[in-house]
């Protein structure tokens, strides 16, 4: 009995993130069409500054469109694109025609990943860490944090990262200033380019977890100060238990929401890298669909903000279904149970 409600828990959960996914993907084809422009000029534009005929840039001004798709009416190039995008054909990037949109992510991807979860990993278990402990001593200690974890995780990432540049790598020249790696070197598994790309990892990592921390911090700090107050609490300490049984029930009901947090900042982190790798001409995802929405690139602009949405729409998928397994009452609430 349990297993069948639980599994009609994780298929009803499965159909809205099905629908959720459907229009999010609709989306995707037709926000970049909403902005100005049409990309196949801005590429006749630049051809035209090198001294291409006006009719040569007539006929290759038709072939691209014809190429691109892009003559055809919007009801068939939204039906194109859905009928692609179930085949695995994320389309052909406009402004480094022919990469393949698909080829761009997979060499983005990796360093994207990379940066983000180590950052989001190591700023989640510091910052629960430092936040558990501010709410359990409290006093100056947690005064001092607190204050400190507060100042730093409304430092937006961009401003950060200016910061650390500056006096990182321009005015004390310690980091470099941008890239994944030294100029001339090409990827490999070799121990000296790990050692060149760590050098250029350093500055962006720096710039995102420590507003990580912070966050992290304030968020554990708060929902462990709340729960030291509950009844259960007062009930246990009143019957005797020790202090280190009581914390640990304390924080173990605290982490819930900080593991949706956690969950959530793994399905947003592409989307968040997007400030700090322009910063730092990091060659990921971020950097990626800043310049496809740059150049109105919008096969590109499709693949990154479909990667996004993947991830964000799993992220919470698999929290909703691990929320469901661990406490009961969320699914008999989502299931209309009495």
């Amino acid at each position: 009995m349990l297993k069948s409600k639980f599994t009609r828990y994780v298929f009803q959960k499965l159909g809205w993130y099905l629908l959720a996914f459907l229009i999010a993907v609709s989306l995707n084809f037709i926000l970049p069409r909403l902005i100005p422009g049409n990309p196949v000029n801005v590429m006749i534009n630049q051809l035209a500054v090198g001294g291409v005929q006006s009719d040569a840039l007539a006929r290759i001004y038709e072939n691209y469109m014809r190429e691109f798709g892009l003559d055809q009416p919007m009801h068939i190039q939204f039906i194109s694109y859905f009928r692609n995008l179930f085949r695995g054909d994320l389309g052909t990037s406009f402004m480094l025609y022919p990469g393949k949109v698909s080829d761009l992510i997979k060499e983005a991807l990796p360093w994207t990943i990379a940066l983000q979860i180590p950052t989001i990993l190591v700023g989640w278990i510091l910052g629960n860490i430092l936040g558990a402990v501010c709410a359990y001593k409290g006093g100056r200690f947690d005064a001092v944090v607190f204050t400190s974890a507060l100042a730093v995780s409304n430092v937006p990432y961009y401003c950060l990262a200016i910061i650390l540049l500056y006096g990182l790598a321009v005015h004390n020249p310690i980091f470099p200033v941008g890239g994944g790696y030294s100029f001339g070197n090409f990827p490999d598994l070799s121990f000296s380019f790990f050692l060149d790309a760590l050098h250029h990892y350093t500055l962006p990592f720096l710039s995102m977890i420590v507003v990580a921390i912070g966050g992290q911090a304030i968020g554990m700090r708060e929902m462990a100060l709340y729960e030291l107050t509950t009844d259960y609490v007062h009930y246990s300490k009143a019957m005797g238990l020790r202090d280190k049984k009581v914390v640990g029930y304390v924080f173990r009901n605290a982490m819930l929401p900080q593991i949706t947090g956690l969950a959530i900042s793994f399905g947003t982190m592409m989307g968040g890298a997007l400030v700090t790798e322009s910063v730092f001409s990091y060659p990921g995802i971020g950097s990626l669909l800043f310049t496809a929405i740059r150049q109105t690139d919008y096969p590109l602009i499709q693949g990154c903000t479909l990667i996004i949405t993947i991830a964000v729409l799993l992220a919470n998928f698999l929290v909703d279904i691990a929320y469901g397994f661990i406490d009961p009452r969320i699914r008999a609430a989502q299931l209309g149970e009495r």
